[in-house]
């Protein structure tokens, strides 16, 4: 580094320390980088890039920006795959020899962000820990501005990785090599990710010393290193104490409904398929929680369904009580409304980040406590009672920062204004100091108007000069010669001091100076002694993060008129008008129409047969959504439903394909087959929408008949399957446990109604081409099609294999004996060639609807009237006929 300037060689030596990090070097009110940082953060921030002389013959590339809005800056960088290593000076200046020292405080990556926008939201922002042992994946999963620490364990299996991974959706990855290659398969590289690897024999000691109160003798190996190699990494890139990272929340993928990565999706559970938003998915419409806490622990229940029956029935007798109690709902609801995200409060508390402001609100979420209490125990439900006693109220801590804190204090801590007038008697002497100072200033401003008959003389103030009298030009002549002393000279005046003024402000500056220096201290010692209370304040969080997330699940069930479902304790599923929550939601004001559902021992699959768009997607889906929604803890859109527990769902529902992985439609939806054919069990729901879709016709038949048949034979479990082949109905014949419902279609002389009411039997027909129609395609390719069918032609492949087949050279017969047949009449001419007619008349459409018309599977009313309206038809026309 020689050539280089002091500062310069000691940024390039912080620089060596973070080579893969974007280094913010602190330079008095400015973060500076230099060299090729300069010019990645120039362009990625759109700030102006200039030069800096560094010692050197050329001007090094240099940028920068303002350390009070860092902040801003940094979560840019990190959105865009960047780390950012903060370097800051580590000694006062006023002792230093030579540069100041200046050391990185800090290193910022996407899952260690403290500042993002998602910060600010009730989303997660997960890092997590991986390790691979002995045929078991261990994973670690923290979100650093919560507090939030999981962990788990279970098979190497891709989609037991897969699954865990997909409740997390971490932005970052710690592991060894091993590890993150199995995570990376299964997200496609979709976060960053870190090689890290914690020699075994220290484990201990880094696990002991981070969670002082745990037992890791009885966790399993794998569980205890992915933890330790995400401690040791937060620890090296936030060098500081985790002081709210105090708990580890282990536990089994067995306790909960394994939902895979298609299920999540075709349910549209958290976010919807078309543009994965969050609005249109069930999370969305049960998400009416008050904090933001409330919200992050809905979105993990709708996550991980309960296998625990009874941890289901505490949740459903807490919502129950909350459902029949409107009046004592709302006044929890105002309550939960005025508490702010502790969570985070207590995040920034322990990262010493929290401002006065932050301690303001912590107070007044407190302070709300109480009144939560008392609302819970006025309702008086078991589930409700025992959350309202677990709860600490942290009266203490809401005391003392009442007596401390001003009501209004500024942003920043070292602007002073943050300590309460009476709190601390030295503080208030001070003040007293710096008041009367100003008090004597301003006295001082007036004599010497007096003195010198200057009425525009006046006393300001600089922090390069300090205090100084100003003077115009025109009134210089007016001054005394001898006490003023000439201190600056601008245009069109001049500044002066006089002994007295030098003497005052010295005290008035050590004042104010000693003044926020000891607000500081004052703020920073009641800041870490809530600190250390970290753990009460994270107990008080997790208590009224579940009231809030079970009075969410209350409202929504109240105001949908959802009931209660109750529990088979067996096979069977039984709903009786069940609905899709989301689907009557979004379409408020039309109506829904409700289907029964029976899936027994007896009778565990349904295939369903039916047109296009008349609604078998929306029924399958309503099956598996009511099941999750009662494995939650909600009451459930059906009038009543007696679930079992389905330890597992498994969806192939519409058309998905995997183009960066070169799987067509069809290939992904063997796949899906292959993973339910692996891991389903006879608890599980298996929904199969569209089955055989994406290849010929005979083949997509066969392995449709092939799957249910296994699913039947082997799986036992229940099943919904749709599909289009309509000649798969016979199944019902052959496999004990199928039944065959189908959609029901009302057809009349203007065209056809779909009912969505699912009936039973098989349809006849897909209503394609009418699908069609009604999609906008134009009148030539509707007619044509039409005529097709109606025609009997075949599509123009398979009408020249009959063609060339009907060609080929017949074998010649061998001649017969003419038969003579006597008659007792003489034959009639044969009747003359009939002219060729055009369209059909309404007669014959009505024949030709009358001929497909299944009478069977009419009511009375629906057969009175297509039969009206069939005569309507013939009617108008005018036919003769």
């Amino acid at each position: 580094m020689a050539g280089y300037t002091p500062m310069m060689e000691q940024y390039l030596s912080v620089k060596a320390e973070a080579r893969d990090a974007l280094l913010f070097f602190r330079l008095g009110d400015f973060y500076e980088m230099f060299f090729e940082d300069a010019l990645t953060a120039s362009r990625e921030l759109e700030i102006t890039l200039t030069g800096r002389g560094a010692g050197q013959e050329e001007r090094v590339p240099m940028c920068g920006v303002p350390y009070h809005s860092a902040e801003g800056y940094i979560a840019r960088l990190i959105e865009k795959g960047y780390k950012v290593a903060i370097c800051e000076q580590v000694e006062d200046p006023k002792s230093a020899k030579g540069v100041v020292r200046r050391e990185i405080v800090r290193i910022v990556t996407p899952g260690t962000v403290m500042e993002t926008k998602a910060a600010q939201e009730a989303t997660n922002n997960f890092i997590v820990g991986s390790a691979e042992r002995g045929g078991r994946f261990g994973l670690a999963a923290c979100d650093l501005t919560t507090g939030e620490l999981y962990v788990t364990s279970f098979g190497t299996a891709r989609e037991a990785v897969k699954n865990v991974l997909n409740v997390y959706k971490p932005v970052e990855a710690v592991g060894d090599e091993a590890a993150l290659a199995m995570i990376r398969e299964e997200t496609n590289g979709s976060f960053r990710s870190v090689v890290c690897t914690v020699r075994n024999e220290d484990d201990t000691a880094v696990l002991a010393s981070q969670f002082p109160d745990e037992r890791w003798d009885t966790h399993e190996e794998v569980r205890r290193i992915a933890v330790a190699r995400l401690i040791a990494y937060l620890g090296e890139t936030q060098k500081r104490s985790l002081g709210h990272l105090r708990k580890v929340k282990a536990y089994d993928p067995e306790s909960y409904m394994a939902l895979d990565a298609f299920t999540r999706r075709n349910l549209e559970l958290t976010e919807t398929v078309r543009d994965r938003s969050r609005k249109g998915s069930l999370l969305w419409l049960l998400d009416r929680t008050r904090t933001a806490m409330g919200a992050r622990l809905l979105k993990r229940w709708v996550d991980q369904p309960l296998l625990d029956r009874d941890a289901v029935s505490r949740r459903l007798d807490a919502v129950e009580a909350l459902h029949g109690d409107w009046m004592r709902r709302e006044e929890l609801r105002a309550e939960l409304g005025e508490v702010y995200d502790l969570e985070r409060l207590v995040g920034r508390i322990a990262y010493g980040t929290a401002n006065a402001r932050d301690l303001n609100a912590l107070k007044a979420s407190l302070d709300r406590v109480p009144a939560i209490q008392a609302v819970c125990r006025d309702i008086g439900a078991a589930p409700l009672l025992q959350l309202a006693e677990g709860m600490d109220a942290c009266a203490d801590i809401a005391d003392a920062i009442r007596a401390a804190i001003s009501e209004e204090p500024p942003v920043s801590v070292r602007e002073g204004g943050l300590i309460r007038p009476g709190f601390d008697p030295k503080l208030d002497a001070l003040r007293e100091a710096s008041q009367n100072g100003k008090r004597w200033i301003a006295e001082l401003e007036r004599q010497e108007r007096e003195a010198t008959g200057i009425k525009s003389l006046k006393i300001g103030f600089n922090k390069v000069f300090g205090y100084y009298l100003e003077v115009t030009r025109a009134n210089l002549g007016s001054l005394p010669e001898g006490r003023y002393e000439r201190k600056q000279t601008l245009a069109n005046a001049e500044r002066f001091v006089t002994p007295e003024l030098k003497e005052k402000e010295a005290l008035i500056l050590e004042a104010e100076e000693s003044m926020v220096d000891l607000e500081y201290e004052t703020f920073v010692r009641l800041r870490d002694g809530i600190a250390a209370q970290i753990p009460r304040l994270q107990r008080l969080a997790e208590g009224l993060s579940a009231l809030d997330a079970l009075q969410s699940l209350a409202e929504v069930s109240a105001e949908r008129r959802y009931n209660r479902p109750s529990w088979s304790g067996g096979y069977d599923l039984r709903i009786e008008d069940g609905r899709h929550p989301v689907v009557e939601a979004v379409t408020e004001g039309g109506s829904f129409i409700a289907n029964h559902t029976a899936l027994t021992q007896d009778n565990s699959i349904l295939l369903i047969t039916g047109p296009n768009m008349a609604g078998k997607s929306t029924y399958m889906r309503q099956v598996a959504i009511i099941c999750i929604m009662a494995q939650i803890g909600c009451f459930v859109p059906a009038k009543s439903a007696v679930l079992p527990f389905v330890d597992r769902i498994f969806t192939r529902i519409g058309a998905a394909d995997d183009l960066v992985g070169g799987q067509s439609t069809f290939m992904v939806e063997m796949k899906d087959i292959q993973v339910m054919t692996d891991q389903a069990t006879d608890r599980s729901l298996v929904i199969i929408d569209e089955l055989g879709r994406g290849t010929s016709t005979e083949e997509g038949m066969a392995i449709a008949q092939a799957v249910i048949e296994y699913v039947h034979d082997h799986i036992r479990c229940k099943a919904l399957v749709s599909t289009h082949f309509h000649e798969l109905a016979h199944l019902e014949d052959s496999l004990a446990s199928l039944s065959n419902g189908c959609m029901a279609v009302k057809e009349s002389a203007d065209g056809v109604t779909f009912l969505r009411k699912l009936v039973p039997g098989a349809a006849d027909s897909s209503y394609g081409i009418y699908c069609a129609q009604l999609a906008g395609l134009p009148d030539t390719i509707v007619r044509r099609a039409y005529s097709l069918i109606e025609g009997g032609q075949r599509p123009a492949a398979k009408a020249e294999r009959e063609t060339a087949a009907a060609s080929a050279p017949a074998p010649v017969p061998a001649p017969q004996a003419e038969v003579v047949q006597l008659a007792m009449f003489a034959p009639e001419p044969p009747p003359a060639d009939k002219p060729k007619r055009g369209a059909p008349s309404a007669h014959e459409k009505v024949m030709e609807k009358l001929r497909k018309l299944d009478v069977m599977r009419m009511t009375p009313l629906q057969a009175l009237e297509w039969l009206n309206d069939a005569k309507n038809q013939i009617t108008e026309s005018g036919d003769p006929s």
